[in-house]
């Protein structure tokens, strides 16, 4: 994961590449600035007691301070700019790769969790570029304070020197101490965020419970962890500029004092002093240093936490093409596969005839919904192949999988800005009337009619019960066709009369493909050509459903008001 964050913080460096050059030289132009003022200070106060013109020296001091003002402006546009790029170019890119990767992401960290990272923890860890650019500028003023000591009189700079230690041990602390701190904070925003998503997603059932004091205080608890953890951090910065506080006043008093002594031994001048204390401000400035650091530290420990969801592996499409007249035939040969650890298909062999109907049933937990993702490589197998008309799914292309095999889910995402826009969600063109045609077959074509503006409607602002919800997305799988329809219980929110139709438009002669249908029904598997008996992770037996009906066992997965269900 280390290595993960390393080259996502590269590749926004890259990406800002240009502008953070940019920012580095204005960054060194100030420091450059800032180093050239107290020495042109210092000579034109010379010139002054001296009696002698100063009008250039002078000049050269307004123009000084002038570049410092604008170099000032053009540093903090410069800081906003390449922080706004880096975020957006981190969450374009963290977010193109949970996409990628499919739902473990989500499953891994939790919805909550993962939007916390990819906006919050984006941000923070935009700041790493800019930041890196300026500490040069931070390092310049310092170590430049220094040197210029030293050309004053090396007894100044072996002086402050003597101070330089415990600059160092201060830094090395604030580093490790606010590293600690700052991922403990993130992970407690991460768990508030993950809580809140998930009371959001069950407000009904929150409402209903009557619990909604007693979610509160569930999605809150990581609040004094959070507390704690952002005291510390500003305990560990405090102490940090304490130190600074105390350790820089001393140096700076040394410096003046030493350089006092060759202003009366006549080595140095009035102006000299002069330069010399400011030249010692400039070598002291660890308050600087401490706060550049900081936004490193906590831009890396961002960056962390995007590199663990980068750290997600993603599948890996081949340029494999499909048989031209294949029928959609479905084959897993000694699929394993396993969820958090746990063996939930162990060693599945299956076929699905091209251009039949198979119904998936077992248990709750049995893997049917897993199975089914597999189908259509929504995920990857432990062991085993999964076959499409004898490809391997992962030889085949992203755009010819897809093209292949369309799914309805049980609670299928209404995506789209309008209802017509959902059906023909993932279709390069789709025409209206391949979409009401889709929308016809799934029964939902009234109901979306009598909607405001039809197929216009918002999906916003469509009103749609459980039913009409999956209604909508098996007529999404109806538009994108294919070889392969996998429907994952997108049947369980049906009233039985438009199941029963629903079923029929699917078992049509004349549709092309194949069809495997999870389901809890024991009439929509009756109404399947065949049934697969998925038990204990293996599976039990293959046969019609009236064959199965036999077997108590067989009778018992389905609820009990189902089984006088049609055989």
């Amino acid at each position: 994961m280390q290595r993960t964050t390393r080259e996502l913080l590269r590749a926004a460096a890259r990406h800002s590449g240009a502008r953070c050059t940019v920012l580095c030289l204005v960054s060194v132009a100030t420091a450059g600035a800032g180093l050239l003022l107290p020495a042109a200070l210092g000579r034109a106060l010379d010139l002054l007691l001296a009696g002698a013109p100063a009008g250039r020296w002078v000049a050269a001091c307004a123009v000084l301070v002038l570049s410092l003002t604008v170099l000032d402006a053009c540093q903090t546009v410069l800081t906003g700019t390449v922080d706004a790029r880096t975020t957006a170019f981190l969450r374009r890119r963290t977010t193109g790769h949970v996409l990628a990767a499919g739902p473990r992401p989500a499953a891994r960290f939790g919805p909550g969790d993962l939007v916390a990272r990819l906006v919050g923890s984006a941000a923070q860890a935009g700041t790493s570029p800019a930041a890196r650019a300026a500490l040069l500028a931070a390092l310049a003023g310092p170590v430049g304070g220094v040197v210029a000591l030293a050309l004053i009189d090396p007894w100044l700079a072996a002086v402050f020197l003597t101070g330089a230690p415990a600059l160092t041990l201060l830094l090395r602390a604030l580093a490790r101490d606010t590293s600690a701190c700052v991922a403990e904070y993130q992970r407690a925003q991460g768990r508030i965020a993950a809580a809140l998503a998930e009371a959001v997603g069950g407000a009904r059932t929150v409402r209903a419970a009557g619990t909604a004091d007693r979610d509160m205080a569930r999605i809150l608890r990581p609040l004094p962890e959070l507390a704690r953890a952002g005291r510390r951090m500003w305990h560990v910065q405090g102490r940090a500029s304490a130190r600074a506080v105390a350790v820089a006043p001393l140096l700076h008093l040394g410096v003046v004092a030493v350089a006092g002594l060759l202003l009366a031994r006549h080595r140095l001048s009035a102006g000299d002093v002069l330069a010399a204390s400011r030249y010692a401000v400039l070598a002291t400035g660890v308050g600087v240093l401490v706060g550049r650091l900081s936004g490193l530290v906590r831009a890396r420990a961002a960056a962390d936490r995007l590199g663990e969801v980068l750290a997600r592996p993603v599948p890996v499409y081949g340029d494999r093409r499909l048989p031209p007249d294949g029928p959609g035939r479905l084959e897993l040969r000694g699929v394993t596969a396993r969820h958090d650890g746990r063996t939930v298909l162990d060693g599945v062999d299956l076929v699905v005839p091209g251009g039949s109907t198979l119904a998936l049933v077992g248990r709750s937990g049995s893997g049917k919904s897993l199975l089914a993702a597999l189908a259509g490589r929504l995920a990857d197998p432990d062991a085993g192949q999964v076959l499409l008309d004898g490809v391997p799914l992962p030889d085949l292309s992203r755009a010819e999988l897809r093209a292949a095999v369309a799914h309805a889910f049980d609670r299928p995402a209404l995506l789209g800005t309008t209802v017509e826009d959902t059906i023909g969600l993932g279709l390069p063109r789709p025409s209206p009337a391949r979409v009401r045609e889709a929308a016809r077959s799934a029964r939902a074509d009234d109901f979306v009619r009598r909607l405001p503006a039809g197929y216009a409607t918002p999906c916003a602002h469509a009103p749609h019960s459980g039913g009409e919800a999956q209604r909508l997305g098996l007529a999404r799988a109806f538009a994108r066709g294919g070889r392969l329809l996998v429907l994952d219980d997108a049947l369980s929110s049906l009233d039985t009369v438009t199941e029963h139709q629903v079923t029929r438009a699917l078992l049509d002669p004349d549709r092309p493909g194949t069809r495997l249908v999870v389901t809890h029904r024991a009439g929509t598997a009756a109404r399947a050509e065949r049934v697969a008996w998925l038990d204990g992770g293996r599976i039990r037996a293959v046969g019609t459903h009236a064959e199965l009906w036999r077997e108590a066992a067989y009778r018992a997965v389905f609820a009990p008001d189902e089984e006088g269900a049609d055989t």
